[in-house]
């Protein structure tokens, strides 16, 4: 069986120690369903085209080149050589800059993770990084340049080896004041703060990536099989949000309490649906089970 492609080799560095590693993509989007873009006369494919927006007239590849915008259409333009000669030279190092508490951590400024694992000839030393994080409770800052940009990365201790987050720069971190400026300055107590902590209390449970599925990519492929096979799917109604002269009742109902008792009788009609709902179960769960072969994990 063929390893993992390394996407980076070079060496990680803390104090005088240096050991050969290697970064593997830990996420990835390859597997996500993935559209092509059609001419609805022909049914044929479409090809993206760079268009010169005074002339309307197409540009050939090797006549683009890139450009910066100083003023209102004025650029200044930037040749492939140019922007090549200011990207930083990279030494392949993974230079250990501080050892920071994991608690310190503020995951926003995640950006993508990478698995990083040694070289067969530096595992003494990557093991001896690995076990004094773990057992110090610290993740670690370096630098170095990946992938043609100089990168900021956490590491941390996962499972057997590390895990190497790049990070996002503080000016690509959007400031959290803007998106809750229009907050309420209020306090929520009383019953309706115990309802909501019983209701947290019984939905408590522990994080397993496992049972997370991805609703889009099972809708898209329902869509698919339905447009195949020429069935139309039901329309979806959308959610409507609780009113607050209505949230101390549907608190007590979501924990149990208050809920209106109403049994209708058991007419012919009810047993009916009673019935049909059975019948629409025992259907869904045999369409769950001759798709599960075909999704992909993701």
């Amino acid at each position: 069986m063929v390893g993992p492609r390394a996407n980076w080799k070079g060496y990680i560095k803390f104090g005088e120690v240096t050991c050969p590693v290697a970064l593997y993509t830990a996420a990835s989007s390859s597997e996500r369903i993935a559209f092509n873009t059609l001419n609805r006369k022909t049914g044929n494919r479409v090809k993206r085209a760079f268009i010169d927006i005074e002339t309307g007239d197409p540009v050939e590849r090797e006549d683009q080149v890139k450009g910066y915008e100083v003023g209102n259409g004025q650029y200044v333009v930037l040749e492939a050589d140019e922007v090549a000669a200011a990207i930083p030279e990279s030494d392949k190092v993974l230079v250990i800059e501080a050892f920071i508490p994991c608690s310190q951590i503020d995951t926003t400024y995640f950006d993508k993770p990478y698995y990083l694992a040694p070289d067969k000839m530096g595992r003494d030393a990557f093991l001896l990084l690995r076990d004094g994080m773990k057992k110090q409770g610290v993740a670690a800052i370096a630098r170095t340049v990946l992938f043609r940009r100089m990168r900021t990365v956490l590491i941390r201790a996962h499972g057997k080896g590390l895990i190497a987050s790049t990070l996002n720069f503080d000016y690509e971190v959007r400031s959290a004041e803007k998106a809750f400026d229009d907050m309420p300055d209020m306090k929520i107590e009383g019953e309706m703060l115990e309802l909501a902590e019983h209701i947290i209390d019984t939905k408590k449970g522990s994080f397993d990536a496992s049972t997370f599925d991805d609703h889009y990519e099972a809708a898209v492929a329902e869509l698919v099989k339905a447009k195949i096979e020429g069935r139309a799917l039901p329309k979806k109604k959308a959610p409507v949000a609780s009113k607050p002269s209505d949230l101390l009742q549907a608190l007590r109902e979501s924990a149990g309490i208050g809920a209106k008792e109403t049994k209708p009788k058991r007419t012919a009609a009810n047993a009916n649906r009673g019935v049909g709902r059975q019948m629409t179960a025992k259907l869904a769960a045999k369409a769950k089970q001759a798709q599960a072969p075909a999704r992909r994990a993701s």
